[in-house]
């Protein structure tokens, strides 16, 4: 039996199962959000009468595995019944075909480099080193006709550079939620979301948060029962694909002090022995890497502004 007869079969006698898993972990979840509401709006998206949706995984060096292969094992598991094909039809693409050489040690030959990719109806954006210009000018072009382009994590910034989330709201992860606001200052930074959608436009909070995306998507093209049986056929538990506001451990910036510094970059821990630090008007900054040292001392005004603003509005 093939891998595809076995998750058919799991689809259709483990979907009642993950029904009622669902239902209960919904009323185990707590209150509603703030703004009153556990899931988003139906906001369909139309997959063809038949064949596969292209879903392209855009990728270059250092990109973060589990970005792009959370989102690509939601769509390889997604399966809709008395469809032949494939509910979604993945592929990498890279400036070239050369070896990618991902977070961690990974390798991965692309599928296709930009030049002859085919035109996709998703693309999948995952943090990875900054692009050139023949990425962004793809980007822009491709996006023109997908029905959605998403970003993972920090892919938020490539997606920025493009000029797509411009007067939009957007999330990234929660170490780079100042960052991404002050790089691009017209972009409603949203705090403490697992996804935020704009039009063709959606973006994920950090790493696993691209599962809940990518289980949002199958929804939005093939109704919340499909996205149930997905979800089921991962054995993943989280509810964040049903509630964008469930990241909300993350919500309110951690303020740094004395007794307890954090990187004023990216707001994480720091050991203050063996942290790399400045002193910038008599006060002693620590930062979690030497590039955060770095950035800081090329700007220290914004830097600082930003935390004295928090610290105002607490």
């Amino acid at each position: 039996m093939n891998r595809r007869n076995v998750l058919q079969i799991s689809a259709t006698l483990g979907l009642a199962g993950a029904l009622a898993r669902v239902a209960m972990a919904e009323r185990q979840a707590g209150p509603l959000s703030p703004e009153g509401r556990r899931t988003p709006e139906p906001n369909p998206l139309q997959p063809p009468a038949e064949g596969s949706i292209p879903v392209a995984f855009l990728i270059s060096d250092e990109v973060v595995v589990i970005d792009f292969a959370g989102p690509w094992e939601v769509f390889a598991q997604a399966h809709i019944h008395g469809r032949e094909a494939a509910a979604f039809r993945l592929y990498t693409v890279a400036e070239t075909t050369a070896p990618v050489h991902a977070a961690g040690g990974l390798t991965i030959i692309p599928n296709f480099p930009l030049a002859s990719a085919p035109p996709p109806k998703i693309i999948v954006i995952p943090a990875q080193r900054d692009p050139s210009d023949a990425v962004i000018a793809w980007l822009r072009d491709a996006t023109r006709t997908t029905d959605l382009t998403m970003s993972v994590c920090t892919g938020a910034f490539l997606l920025a550079r493009t000029g797509l989330l411009s007067g939009k709201a957007a999330t990234t992860h929660h170490s780079a939620y100042g960052e991404l606001a002050m790089a691009f200052p017209d972009i409603q930074v949203k705090r403490g979301a697992r996804f935020v959608e704009a039009g063709k436009i959606a973006t994920s909070g950090g790493l696993s948060s691209g599962i809940d995306l990518a289980l949002r998507v199958v929804e939005r093209y093939f109704g919340r029962t499909v996205a149930l049986g997905t979800a089921d056929n991962l054995e993943y538990q989280g509810l964040g694909w049903m509630n964008p506001d469930s990241n909300q451990a993350y919500a309110k910036m951690r303020i740094s002090t004395d007794q307890h510094p954090l990187c004023p970059v990216c707001e994480m821990d720091v050991d203050p022995p063996t942290a790399p630090k400045t002193t910038y008007r008599g006060r002693t900054y620590y930062f979690c890497v030497l590039a955060h040292k770095e950035r800081f001392d090329a700007d220290p005004v914004r830097y600082v502004s930003a935390l004295q603003s928090v610290s105002t509005s607490e």
